[in-house]
């Protein structure tokens, strides 16, 4: 469906999350995947989706060179605020029980924000949802780390994993965005750029 609207387009997802591109394919989309590194770092002085909207708009950077005329290229950036502080990916096992333990019996938001980049403009849309933790024992978290490796998530989880299905109590907001992509946004701005430019 997205796929017609976008047949003029070529989509760059600069992603290399398997969840996002798992996403793209649900879309139904032809997209190619373009990975290019860049250091994660963000000013001090920003908070809350201020620093994932930089940080999505960040990894688009390297790229500004290459773009073709329609090309449209992708990316984004999931951060965990909890406590006025963003939690990012953990090193260790040691950060990631430390995160996992402050997330117990507490209610985070996670925030995930997509940048879109074509030659001509940029536009950036973020999404919060609020995530409810049960008290996790020391066992379960141990438990958890060892088993899943949670190193390449946000916040030390993925609430698709074994510990989202023990220890979420409750969610308010979209789930999807949990996973690492407001899918609904996405779609809606893939549509709209379609029809604008």
């Amino acid at each position: 469906m997205l796929n017609e609207t976008l047949k003029h387009h070529h989509i760059i997802l600069a992603s290399q999350s398997p969840r996002r591109q798992a996403f793209f394919k649900d879309l139904g989309l032809d997209f190619e995947i373009r990975l290019k590194s860049v250091k994660e770092e963000y000013p001090p002085r920003l908070t809350h989706f201020e620093i994932s909207n930089y940080l999505a708009q960040l990894k688009a950077l390297p790229f500004k060179e290459e773009l073709q005329a329609n090309d449209i290229l992708i990316t984004s950036d999931t951060i965990v605020w909890h406590q006025n502080k963003a939690l990012g990916k953990p090193n260790n096992n040691t950060e990631a029980f430390s995160t996992l333990k402050s997330l117990s019996n507490a209610t985070h938001e996670v925030i995930t924000s997509v940048c879109f980049t074509t030659t001509t403009f940029k536009k950036t849309v973020y999404n919060t949802t609020k995530v409810t933790f049960k008290a996790l024992t020391d066992d379960e978290i141990k438990y958890y780390i060892t088993t899943y490796k949670p190193f390449d998530k946000a916040g030390a989880y993925g609430i698709q994993d074994w510990i989202g299905q023990i220890g979420v109590t409750k969610i308010e907001g979209n789930y999807f965005n949990v996973m690492g992509l407001p899918i609904h946004l996405v779609y809606k701005t893939l549509n709209t750029i379609a029809n604008h430019h």
